[in-house]
């Protein structure tokens, strides 16, 4: 199998690295000359390329089984960067042949209220996460992935609030797992339809004060000097259609597994 992914970021490495154990052959994309190296060090056929200046489409392979895009919607471009560099996406992947293509985005398209979101609901229209979903939707066979606060590895939430003030503590958690995403991908590559949009987010919901007090006790963190006692918005993500269509059974079911 050949899968070219585009902005190998953290979830890009790890299934990089998965699929090279794995036997697979594997391209992917990067802005930065260190890890252009240490990819090709790990046996990855690494292309530097930044979608915010021109591309050049014979930089990449003709055919592919798939492609994991992760190149990101961040926040703080403009709606004309966005535009620019998706438009550089959908150039590189037009002139690339492949039999499906997941494009990695996040819940934060779903406004920050009160209610459980799941695919059908309202998104926030005018978001950076909406433009990108836009145009990765022109693209053939492409199936889009709005993930959950990311954790995993070295990612541990009590790790970002010690020994501060905790804001976020009566919010509702909506994470997932990095062992659950490299699992949703593989099976999402081989069994999904295309055409579709899936939350990838656990089944369980804790409040976020509770994966931080858990999360130091296992890892040893020091805890927050207080928690934000504040009413907040309490905000669900379901991800039950994903499960359903994979019937998937959950590694960490919740993010007080983490």
């Amino acid at each position: 199998m050949n899968i070219l992914i585009l902005g190998c970021g953290w979830i890009g490495e790890a299934f990089a690295a998965k699929l090279c154990a794995e036997g697979h052959r594997v391209y992917a994309t990067t802005t930065k000359e260190e890890k252009y190296q240490r990819l090709k060090d790990a046996g990855i056929f690494a292309i530097l390329c930044d979608f915010d200046q021109p591309v050049n489409p014979s930089d990449f392979p003709q055919e592919v089984d798939y492609v994991l895009n992760s190149v990101p919607a961040i926040r703080r471009l403009s709606a004309e960067q966005i535009q620019q560099r998706f438009a550089r996406v959908v150039e590189v992947l037009g002139n690339t042949s492949y039999r499906k293509h997941i494009f990695l985005s996040s819940i934060g398209i779903y406004p920050d209220i009160d209610g459980v979101f799941d695919e059908e609901s309202t998104i926030l229209t005018d978001s950076n996460l909406a433009l990108a979903e836009e145009y990765m939707r022109v693209l053939p066979h492409t199936i889009i992935y709005r993930l959950g606060g990311l954790f995993g590895e070295n990612r541990v939430l009590a790790k970002y609030f010690e020994n501060k003030i905790c804001a976020i503590g009566q919010q509702l958690a909506n994470f997932i797992h990095l062992r659950d995403v490299l699992e949703i991908l593989d099976q999402g590559f081989k069994k999904l339809p295309v055409g579709e949009f899936y939350n990838i987010v656990t089944p369980e919901h804790p409040l976020k004060k509770e994966v931080v007090l858990s999360s130091a006790q296992k890892y040893g963190f020091a805890l927050p000097v207080s928690f934000d006692k504040q009413a907040d918005f309490q905000k669900t993500v379901s991800g039950r259609k994903v499960e359903n269509a994979l019937q998937y059974t959950f590694l960490y079911p919740s993010p007080l597994d983490f």
